[in-house]
């Protein structure tokens, strides 16, 4: 008697609250009783509301108060079936590792292991173009069977994968028909069934999917890293007019002052004198006027490379978006995870 009334106060005072009734004021009642350490009155008034019309949560407090009642009581059979109908319920509910006592962990596991059950199903968030995208599925099973999985929405019913499950599984689906189109945008049923021998459990996640347009892509306006050249540039001044126009000058000042006639007076002087300051003036224009642009072969025949990379990526571009108009974009949203079914 002692050990029971150790075992009853260190779980009791190790155990979460749990979820409220909501509904039934018979599982308020218990809860209050249990709250209160009352375990006999507790157990008493969870089984009387078991009689009742209780909704999904309200019986699965009831069987939570019922095991933590009897395992605090040191009854293992009653709260290892207490769990087991409580697992049946809620998969996915279980005591807190971090605050109850290891013994109900244990009486837990001892109600796990005993079922099969599915766990755990999630169905992840996906946005990708249809036929290029998964939509990932994960699961638990309780115990080693084979699980199938089938998803049905509008227009479409279709089991998308089998596989022997021991633990955790998963798969990946990809929502396409038969054909190879998209399926329908709506409201979608993921069902996780695990079979072993004439044991079945089924638990069904729902799921929304929905169409959208695939994004174009625009065309380049040129192909980054790389520039287009001048074809056409304007030469360095040329000094050599200027320079043959002196050296002329030169010679000709000098061949005159060689052969120079007395005779002839100076006239000669003033006439060599003003043709070569007019080949000087001459040289130095031509030197010093800006030359004309002219083509520059091999910028025109870069730019022209370049030209024709832009327009054949252009062209792929075109027939992309051309298939993109065509493509789906599929947008995949968990709406809930339901409980299981037997």
């Amino acid at each position: 008697m002692m050990r029971r009334v150790v075992w009853a106060f260190a779980i009791l005072f190790l155990m979460p609250v749990g979820v409220r009734a909501q509904d039934s004021p018979t599982v308020l009642a218990a809860q209050r009783a249990y709250d209160g350490l009352d375990l006999a009155l507790a157990i008493q008034t969870a089984q009387r509301s078991l009689n009742e019309q209780l909704t999904a949560t309200d019986r699965a407090q009831a069987y939570e108060i019922l095991a933590f009642s009897y395992g605090a009581l040191d009854s293992t059979r009653q709260a290892v079936e207490a769990f087991r109908e409580l697992i049946f319920l809620d998969p996915n509910r279980e005591p807190d590792i971090n605050r109850v006592s290891p013994r109900i962990t244990s009486l837990y596991a001892s109600a796990l292991g005993q079922v099969l059950v599915v766990r755990r199903v999630s169905v992840d968030s996906a946005t990708f173009v249809s036929g290029q995208g998964f939509v990932p599925v994960n699961f638990s099973v309780s115990r080693p069977s084979r699980v199938i999985t089938r998803v049905i929405g509008p227009g479409y019913d279709a089991v998308i994968d089998s596989q022997l499950v021991a633990g955790t599984g998963g798969i990946r689906w990809s929502p396409v028909t038969a054909s190879g189109d998209p399926v329908e945008p709506g409201r979608y049923q993921v069902l996780v069934t695990a079979i072993e021998g004439a044991n079945e459990f089924s638990v069904p996640a729902q799921i929304d999917i929905q169409h959208g347009a695939v994004d174009t892509v625009p065309h380049l306006t040129g192909l980054p890293g790389y520039q287009k050249l001048a074809e056409m540039e304007s030469p360095s001044r040329d000094w050599r007019p200027l320079g043959l126009s002196v050296l002329y000058a030169g010679l000709s000042t000098g061949a005159a002052f060689a052969l120079s006639n007395p005779d002839l007076g100076d006239n000669w002087r003033n006439g060599v004198g003003a043709v070569s300051f007019a080949a000087l003036v001459t040289g130095f224009v031509m030197s010093i006027r800006k030359p004309d642009p002219r083509p520059v072969e091999a910028n025109i025949r870069y730019n022209q490379l370049l030209d024709q990379q832009l327009a054949q990526q252009n062209q792929q571009i075109a027939a992309d978006n051309a298939e993109r108009l065509r493509q789906v974009r599929l947008t995949v949203v968990e709406v809930a995870a339901m409980g299981g079914q037997q």
